[in-house]
């Protein structure tokens, strides 16, 4: 597609200035969800996941049936269960990483696991919003487009499509300290229970190492 284009972004990217404050590029990596995007595409149309890379690590939103964040983070262009397309450079931001860490983590409180819909809040609506919150700049139209089409006339969209969802299962683990000592659970998932629901300041963490690719986003206390 002519509108796609591609970006490789460099740790060096991200720039502490003389000044002392701190730079880095907004990039939208998107995905395949399926190898048919490589026929539909010339016709306009694909099955796209994005998520957007800021500070040199990517953050995505997926589906999990659980009323907490569904704001999750990778290494870049790696997003597990997807294929890479290509990147789009969206604009740079000038905010310190602890100030954009902030604002993730506002954002995720947003976007609950359970609240994802395919066609009315999906990754690329995630993306889009983020995008438009720190650059001013949207999404490019078509990473998006078939989820506009299905809110006009879902009949158009196969039914296996309208009830599949891009799935994260999150993994909980207690919070771990300042110093770091605090220890893991079991890398199980279970259902909130009553006191988690009114512990508002929830922490899905890193898995143990090897277990899971995927690093849920803490949400703040609203």
């Amino acid at each position: 597609m002519g509108e796609e284009s591609t970006s490789n972004s460099k740790p060096d990217d991200n720039v502490t200035n003389n000044n002392g404050s701190y730079e880095s590029p907004v990039i939208l990596n998107v995905y395949d969800l399926t190898p048919a995007n490589q026929y539909t595409v010339w016709l306009g149309f694909g099955i796209f996941h994005s998520g957007i890379e800021v500070y040199g690590m990517e953050y995505g939103y997926g589906a999990h049936d659980f009323p907490i964040s569904g704001v999750f983070e990778v290494e870049p262009k790696s997003c597990p269960g997807f294929i890479y397309r290509c990147s789009v450079p969206l604009g740079r931001i000038k905010m310190p990483p602890s100030e954009f860490q902030a604002f993730l983590e506002n954002v995720a409180s947003e976007y609950h696991g359970d609240t994802y819909h395919l066609i009315s809040k999906n990754c690329n609506h995630f993306t889009d919003d983020i995008a438009q919150r720190l650059t001013g700049k949207g999404i490019p139209g078509w990473v998006n487009r078939l989820a506009r089409v299905g809110a006009f006339c879902s009949c158009l969209l196969p039914e296996s499509l309208q009830v599949t969802t891009v799935k994260q299962l999150p993994e909980y683990h207690p919070c771990t300290e300042e110093d770091g000592t605090g220890s893991m659970s079991s890398a199980n998932p279970h259902e909130p229970t009553e006191s988690d629901d009114g512990d508002q300041d929830k922490h899905l963490l890193s898995p143990p190492v090897g277990s899971c690719e995927v690093s849920f986003i803490r949400e703040v206390q609203r």
